[in-house]
């Protein structure tokens, strides 16, 4: 494989790199100045038309990197129409492509660039219709462009390039034989482009037969010195995935945070966070691709100005922010990427500024925990869930503190109270009403609460699922488990927090694993690692989702097509 040359030092911003002046433009209306380190080594190959295959973490703008040459290159015939899209973009969720189709529109804009993002959960008919009138720009993920293949509402032999983005979570959700049968449909002379978090073997498997003497581009691995780490205390916290909401009001409550980013990987995960948050008195904002650039900057000015404590946000939303007064950074879930955690570690240590990284983890993610310390040289300290009694007494603590504020500002301004205390002290003792003060004061402030102890993790079960005979996939059964008595397991309550849905296709259908896992994460948007334990037998299969997900689920796989068949879908009903 070849390997990218950097741009020389001579080359001015975008301007440099060749780009046409209607991308320019746009780019300068952005708020676009400098093309970062992926984008400066992956455009000029691209424009080449050479494959190329990049190693970028997120939030490195791999998006316009691959994007730009899309743009660049783009022409339409004369009378608009066309047999098909010129390209296509596979992403792995819809949320990603809702983001790169108006990453690509707002790149486009000046050339009337026609883009369509295609993915599940929303009606095809709409799709369809779109298709028929013309693109130019599909971005989809698998399962729906696999879809459309199957109905013939999309034609690829037109297609000149196709993008891979986010290869390695696509790959872990199962979508590696749908990619297979897409690339199958396109012209064999096409550029291909893959972006990837990680290298794995299998990744350079697909490299290997689909790429043509790619160039080899690797920005997402940063060159990490442990003298020159972020000043950022590292630490996790092992919870359960039912008690995470509550796990995370608790240690906020004992950080107490000036400003701090909680990272979520979907836009619905922010949305509820965010509502719980608030409910739980902390000022919080959600910040995510659903929101237009108004209410972005809207925001943002309100974090920056101090009137937000907390930015709930997915990692593509929060991409290129740098806010001074930032004190934590709080992972919900593990990154799937050690490049994107410490990527999100730097925003607290810039400019030699203290900060503190907290990661929820639930037990299966102890491994990545240890990947990510390799990759930082640094430890990662497992700490406990605070208890009931450590958080009554921080908060007992800031209500002292409190006190302690105001006492050493300007007492003057407290002789207006001094009639109050007077009548108050000839009935009562001082140190009663005093007391009877200090407890008004801890009780506004959110007093000791309703809190009930979070039941501990154990630390030394590191992947256990993963370790038993029979399972694969994430420790999803594939053998069909039976109950003591030999049937089939079913009616056995599903786990604190999921729900457990029937699927009327089972083995007899060729299902596996990775086939119910891309079906859900492809259709409804559901990351695959919320997905939970799955069950085949030789007509039906069981899976565990998020209770909160399940009708959502549901409805989207309830349009799906599952290898090829669609299938009853609805909660299971147990023995009697």
């Amino acid at each position: 494989m070849m390997t990218a040359d950097a741009a020389g030092p001579d080359e001015a911003g975008f301007a440099g790199l060749g780009l046409r002046p209607e991308l320019l433009e746009a780019l300068t209306g952005l708020g676009y100045e400098e093309p970062t380190p992926i984008q400066r080594e992956a455009i000029p190959p691209l424009l080449e038309r050479h494959d190329v295959l990049g190693q970028a973490a997120t939030g490195t703008g791999k998006t316009a990197a691959f994007a730009l040459p899309l743009l660049h290159q783009f022409s339409r015939s004369a009378d608009g129409s066309g047999s098909g899209p010129a390209a296509l973009v596979l992403v792995p969720t819809r949320e990603l492509a809702e983001q790169v189709s108006q990453a690509v529109d707002s790149y486009g804009r000046g050339l009337g660039v026609r883009v369509l993002p295609v993915y599940g959960g929303t009606p095809i008919g709409r799709q369809v219709q779109v298709l028929r009138r013309g693109v130019d720009i599909v971005v989809g993920t698998p399962g729906r462009v696999l879809d459309h293949l199957g109905r013939e509402t999309i034609d690829l032999s037109a297609v000149r390039t196709v993008v891979l983005d986010e290869a390695d979570e696509m790959l872990d959700m199962g979508f590696a034989e749908d990619i297979e049968a897409i690339l199958d449909e396109t012209p064999a002379e096409r550029q291909t482009v893959l972006f990837s978090a990680t290298m794995p073997p299998r990744i350079d498997a697909i490299a290997r037969k689909h790429l043509r003497e790619p160039v080899r581009i690797q920005t997402g691995r940063p060159q990490l010195d442990p003298g020159e780490l972020p000043k950022v205390k590292q630490s996790a916290y092992l919870v359960a995935r039912a008690h995470k909401p509550a796990a995370l009001g608790r240690i906020l409550d004992i950080e107490a945070p000036t400003a701090a980013i909680v990272f979520c990987r979907t836009r619905e995960e922010v949305d509820e966070l965010t509502e719980v948050l608030n409910g739980r008195g902390y000022r919080a904002e959600a910040l995510h691709g659903g929101l237009s650039q108004d209410q972005r900057d809207r925001v943002m000015g309100r974090l920056r100005a101090g009137t937000t404590q907390l930015l709930v946000a997915t990692d593509v939303a929060a991409r290129g922010l740098d806010i001074e007064q930032l004190t934590h950074v709080v992972n919900y879930n593990v990154p799937s990427a050690p490049e994107a955690y410490v990527h999100r570690i730097g925003r607290v240590g810039r400019a030699g500024r203290q900060g503190a990284a907290i990661t929820l983890a639930e037990p299966r993610e102890q491994r990545m925990l240890t990947t990510i310390e390799r990759l930082t040289r640094q430890p990662i300290a497992i700490e406990d869930v605070p208890s009931v009694a450590e958080l009554r007494a921080r908060r007992l603590a800031r209500t002292r503190e409190a006190i302690e504020h105001t006492l050493a500002g300007d007492v003057t301004d407290l002789d207006r109270f001094r009639g109050v205390l007077a009548e108050l002290t000839a009935a009562r003792d001082i140190e009663e009403v005093a007391l009877a003060a200090i407890k008004m004061l801890h009780e506004a402030s959110g007093g000791d609460g309703d809190d009930t102890e979070i039941p501990p993790v154990a630390r030394t079960a590191r992947d256990r699922t993963r370790e038993r005979p029979g399972r694969d996939f994430g420790g999803r059964d594939s053998r069909g488990g039976r109950d003591d008595r030999g049937r089939p397991a079913r009616g056995r309550p599903a786990n604190a927090g999921s729900a457990r849905l029937f699927l009327g296709i089972g083995r007899r259908a060729g299902l596996r694993p990775q086939d119910m896992v891309g079906a859900i994460a492809g259709e409804s948007g559901l990351n695959a690692r919320d997905i939970g334990a799955i069950e085949i037998q030789d007509r039906f299969s069981l899976v565990e989702v998020p209770e909160r997900d399940a009708d959502m689920v549901i409805a989207a796989l309830r349009g799906a097509t599952i290898r090829g068949r669609k299938a009853t879908v609805r909660r299971e009903r147990p023995y009697n």
